[in-house]
Formats: structure tokens, C-alpha cells, sequence
């Protein structure tokens, strides 16, 4: 078998650090990463505070491009090291890491636009957590959850299409019977919105009916609100008892197809077959 070159050689220890959890190097890097995206997500909410913002903005300015290159450098180095560089640029993770350092490239050429407060989407990066701390417990979970999320994905896309159809049909209701009463309800697409808050059981209030067929009414949209609330979470349950629990609890992404979940010492990727150490 032919040996790998030099840069392969340092790809391979790259991912090894990057992309995983399970060795020394690899935890130090995410430990250290992490507390680097939640200083750069404090620092942005520390920004918005009156007074603060004026006085050190130069400050705040250097700080933001210090986190953006070393994001940057970071985001780079995963897509350099990554076999099939696609996967990991459309991945979940990937869209996140190149969201989280677009909105400060952005303001070089939109300076009116307040970029900086797009820049929080980086404290969705704090999902590598459960991977850096290796929660095994935390991770079969995660996984089992997403599983029954996917699973039950049609059935909620249908219920959702439902939903849109009663509120317009609630709305369309109200219309006609406080429409010409009531200032709240002059319009069928201020009436669909009474009808989403009301269904959802938000209730806030600035929208409500003064007649008494209309409150008769808004009684009957309440209680049809709570088995609303109630279909989605059964749906989400019984998909969650068919799902089988993941039984891994490693930190393996294959270099070559990007998939994780692999079997606990596992050398090779259950996908394609490539070498998970090389």
C-alpha cells in the first residue's frame, strides 16, 4: 500500500483535530473554539448596550474582524481538509460556520446595515458541545430526537397545511361577524391574524371581539386551540417509540463522505468505505 504524502498526512491530523472529539488535540481545539464563539457572541450583545457602542465603538471593530479571521482561517481549513469539500460546505454545520462569518464581509459593503447583530446566529456553533464534552448519553439523544423529527416530518408538513387552512377559515369568519363593528377586525388579513394567536392560545390581546356571537366564537377557536397544540407533540411521540436509539457515542465524521454515527471503534466508514484514521 502506497504511503500517503506529506499533505495528506497533514490533512488526515488536521480532521482528526477539526472534525473530532476524541482526541487530546481534537478536545483542546473545540474547547478552545467554543470559547471563542461565545466570547464573539458576548461581545456582540455587550454592543447593543446604549452608551457602550459610541464610546468604544474602534474597539469593538477590531474585536469583531479578529473573531471573523480566525473563523474565517477555520472554516477554510475544514473545507481544505475534506475530502468531498460540497458535503461539508451544504452540511448543517457547514451553512452555520459560513453564516456566522458573512455578516461582518457583508458590512464592507452595506456599512448602513447592522451586521453585527446577524452575527449571533454563531452561538448555534455551541451545538458542537454535546461533540467536544463527548455526552455519549447526550449525543444518543440528540440523534434519537432528530430521528424521530425526520420521521415524522410528512405527518407535520399535512397538519401545518391544515392549520393554514382553519386560520384562514377562522379568519374569513370573524371577518363577517365583527367586520364593520370593530376596528380590530376591518380586514381579512388582521382577522387571520387575531385567528393565529387566538388558535395558538398566545392571546395578546390588542385584537378582540365585542359582540356576542364573536366572543361565542372565540371561545369555540380557544378550545380548539389546546388539541391544536396537543396533535403535533403525539405525532412527534409516537414517531419517537418506533425510533431505535443510536447505540455510538464516538465523535467519528468520515473525511471522505462526511457522515458521523459511526460504530464505536470502527476503522472504516459505514458509508463508502473509507478509512476513518487513515
Amino acid at each position: 500500500m502506497q504511503n500517503p504524502s506529506k499533505q495528506e498526512q497533514i490533512k488526515n491530523k488536521l480532521h482528526e483535530i477539526i472534525f473530532e472529539a476524541d482526541t487530546k488535540a481534537g478536545r483542546k481545539f473545540d474547547i478552545i473554539l467554543l470559547l471563542l464563539i461565545i466570547a464573539s457572541v458576548l461581545t456582540v450583545i455587550i454592543e447593543t448596550v446604549p452608551g457602550i457602542a459610541e464610546k468604544h465603538q474602534r474597539t469593538f471593530e477590531i474585536i469583531e474582524w479578529t473573531f471573523t479571521i480566525i473563523f474565517t482561517i477555520e472554516y477554510v481549513l475544514r473545507i481544505w481538509i475534506t475530502r468531498n469539500s460540497w458535503l461539508y460546505i451544504r452540511s448543517g454545520f457547514g451553512l452555520i460556520d459560513l453564516l456566522s462569518i458573512l455578516p461582518t464581509y457583508i458590512g464592507l459593503f452595506i456599512p448602513q446595515m447592522q451586521y453585527s447583530y446577524f452575527i449571533t446566529i454563531r452561538a448555534l456553533r455551541l451545538l458542537r458541545v454535546f461533540r467536544i464534552l463527548r455526552l455519549g448519553q447526550f449525543i444518543k439523544e440528540s440523534r434519537f430526537i432528530m430521528d424521530a423529527l425526520k420521521s415524522s416530518r410528512a405527518k407535520i408538513l399535512v397538519f401545518m397545511y391544515f392549520v393554514l387552512i382553519m386560520v384562514i377559515l377562522i379568519g374569513s369568519a370573524m371577518y363577517l361577524i365583527e367586520g364593520g363593528i370593530n376596528e380590530g377586525f376591518e380586514s381579512i388579513p388582521k382577522s387571520i391574524y387575531w385567528a393565529i394567536v387566538t388558535l395558538t392560545t398566545v392571546g395578546y390581546g390588542d385584537i378582540a371581539p365585542i359582540t356576542d356571537l364573536g366572543r361565542f366564537f372565540s371561545a369555540l377557536v380557544m378550545i380548539i386551540g389546546y388539541a391544536v397544540i396537543a396533535v403535533p407533540t403525539g405525532i412527534i411521540t409516537s414517531e419517537a417509540i418506533k425510533t431505535q436509539k443510536s447505540k455510538y457515542t464516538n465523535t467519528q465524521v468520515c473525511q471522505n463522505c462526511f457522515k458521523d454515527d459511526h460504530e464505536d471503534g470502527a476503522n472504516f466508514c459505514s458509508n463508502c468505505g473509507h478509512a476513518l484514521h487513515p
